[in-house]
């Protein structure tokens, strides 16, 4: 083993490429006697002489172990630079983050959280993948945004309370806020299980049972079913308003009364080691969902 300090390996290189002991101190800002300190010590190190000295102001000569450390040295040099970049950019906010994310988030928060860190850290790394209804952890991801808490060691946020609408068809229903009493006895198009559990409780509450027809994970199909007549559905904000699902003349958007909520949680794993970009990450999930909010109060507003 060997034991080489990078410095010693950096003036090595001066020392070659500007030919004399001198016109490397001059070019490093040290003093003649110091390069040749160095260069004694990285030769202890590798156990032999790297340069032929032949004195004055002649050039110094590589010898054949010079020629090797040299070869090997400046290979270790560029990886040193990659790596002090690479730190250099973490801390800045750069690197590589992975997010769990659901339907409506992916339609609505994530493309702009995405635009906002690019547009920042033009190099991160951002991997995304679906999290699943029924079981999700946090596992290895940095963030995890679902609209229930998670269990674990963890740490969370409800960045959004989405209010749920009732989409109907158009005529089904008079104009203006309908009660969640309506749906008593309706057939009703929905989505999983869980995520229908956040509004069928509070439709509970108020006496109303609804049928459910047909369930579909997808917004647009189970629009596509009430515009067929297949039945009803109760959708969040994101889901109906926020999303790219398209709206038309037959269907109709009606606020709930009482209304039905969910939150939208962003998780994170509760440890000190939090990167920068995913610190980034969260301000501008915050940011956004405080736009959001302000949105969906002027669509209910408006209904």
């Amino acid at each position: 083993m060997v034991e080489v300090e990078l410095r010693h390996l950096g003036t090595m290189v001066a020392i070659v490429e500007e030919g004399t002991f001198g016109r490397a101190a001059v070019r490093l800002g040290y003093t003649q006697s110091t390069i040749s300190q160095q260069i004694a010590a990285l030769e202890r190190s590798v156990g032999g002489a790297v340069f032929d000295r032949p004195g004055g102001p002649r050039p110094v000569r590589l010898t054949p172990l010079g020629v090797v450390v040299l070869e090997q040295g400046r290979e270790l040099l560029a990886k040193a630079d990659a790596l002090s970049d690479a730190v250099g950019r973490f801390k800045a906010g750069g690197g590589r983050i992975d997010i769990g994310t659901f339907q409506s988030v992916s339609h609505v928060i994530l493309p702009a959280l995405i635009r906002r860190l690019r547009d920042e850290q033009p190099g991160c790394d951002i991997r995304l993948s679906d999290m699943p209804a029924d079981d999700p952890q946090v596992g290895n991801l940095d963030l995890v945004f679902f609209d229930r808490p998670i269990d674990g060691d963890v740490v969370q946020t409800r960045l959004i309370d989405d209010v749920y609408f009732l989409v109907a068809r158009a005529g089904d229903l008079p104009v203006g806020p309908a009660s969640l009493k309506v749906l008593d006895g309706r057939p009703m198009v929905g989505c999983h299980e869980s995520c229908d559990q956040l509004w069928m409780g509070p439709a509970a509450d108020v006496d109303a049972r609804p049928e459910i027809a047909f369930r579909s994970p997808g917004n647009a199909t189970i629009l596509s079913m009430v515009r067929a007549g297949l039945g009803w559905a109760v959708l969040p904000w994101l889901a109906v308003y926020g999303s790219e699902v398209p709206l038309d003349e037959r269907l109709s958007i009606h606020p709930l009364q009482p209304a039905p909520t969910r939150g939208i949680y962003l998780h994170w794993p509760d440890t000190e080691s939090q990167s920068p970009l995913a610190a980034r990450a969260i301000e501008i999930a915050t940011e956004i969902a405080a736009e959001i909010t302000a949105a969906s109060a002027a669509a209910g507003a408006a209904r």
